[in-house]
């Protein structure tokens, strides 16, 4: 009897045991866990995380484009000196031997925010011209563009052809705007578009006294499909100023600020051109 009774306790001691070796492993708590599986454990370096690459051609194709090829690094020594003594400096072009132009836009008309889209996804550099009759209904509508990096620069108070005013008169246009500009966007401009092009020596003494650097010109200017070149032929060089407006379905016949914006960088694509920001190489008093 006495060893049947040591034989049944040996029995169930062994079913107890078999059952606890049946048993999941007590799964350990955060802080005991590896660095694997993104939680690193007391005293282990924190897991790396892989950078996310942008993937260019694709960013394009979304607005039916391919990239256009980047531009080099900004120079350390700005190419054209501005200030001084003297006139304002009135210019068309950059000297330099980078393949790069610079696009400038006009006005202000047009707020499209598809274009502020484009602008974000494809980072191409502008520089705008802002004209204040034309902005007052949306300032805002410009400080996302302002916010890539993109310069606000003047282009008077209502547009008109300055040399028709005298020196007073483009003063007020020039030195409002300025005002203004500087009071929406934080900056106060450096450059100066003058209206349809048109300009004098008043012109270039209200801006000096109102705090502009330079006169901006350009050497070809987007319509709607294609351009307008100074070249006869059709070309263009390393350094030029190119010339868009903010304009819409009503004043490109039907066609859209993204849709004009986007031939112009096709124009500049088929002759193997970067695009560069103008403050990069120009260098203010």
């Amino acid at each position: 009897m006495r060893a049947f009774r040591v034989a049944a306790a040996a029995a169930v001691l062994v079913a107890v045991l078999g059952a606890r070796g049946c048993e999941p492993a007590e799964r350990s708590g955060p802080s005991e866990r590896s660095g694997r599986g993104g939680v690193a454990a007391p005293g282990e370096p924190a897991p790396s995380v892989a950078p996310v690459v942008r993937d260019e051609a694709a960013v394009w194709r979304t607005w039916g484009l391919r990239p256009l090829p980047p531009p080099p690094v900004v120079p350390a020594d700005k190419p054209l000196k501005l200030g001084g003594k003297g006139p304002v400096k009135v210019f068309d072009s950059v000297p330099t031997e980078d393949r790069v132009v610079f696009i400038t836009i006009d006005d202000g008309q047009e707020k499209d925010p598809r274009f502020v889209q484009m602008l974000t996804d494809l980072q191409v550099p502008v520089t705008m011209f802002l004209t204040d009759n034309v902005i007052q209904d949306d300032y805002g509508y410009f400080k996302p563009l302002q916010t890539l990096g993109n310069h606000v620069q003047n282009h008077t108070l209502t547009h008109p052809v300055l040399p028709t005013l005298g020196l007073d008169g483009q003063k007020r246009e020039i030195c409002g705007s300025q005002k203004i500009l500087a009071e929406q966007y934080g900056t106060r401009p450096t450059l100066l578009r003058p209206p349809f092009g048109r300009w004098n020596w008043a012109t270039q003494q209200a801006a000096r006294e109102c705090g502009i650097d330079g006169i901006v010109m350009w050497r070809a200017s987007m319509q709607i499909h294609d351009m307008q070149y100074d070249d006869l032929n059709k070309r263009l060089h390393p350094g030029d100023i190119l010339l868009a407006h903010f304009r819409g379905p009503e004043q490109l016949k039907g066609k859209t600020m993204t849709e004009m914006f986007a031939n112009m960088l096709k124009r500049i694509q088929r002759q193997g051109f970067a695009v560069a920001r103008l403050e990069d190489y120009v260098s203010p008093r």
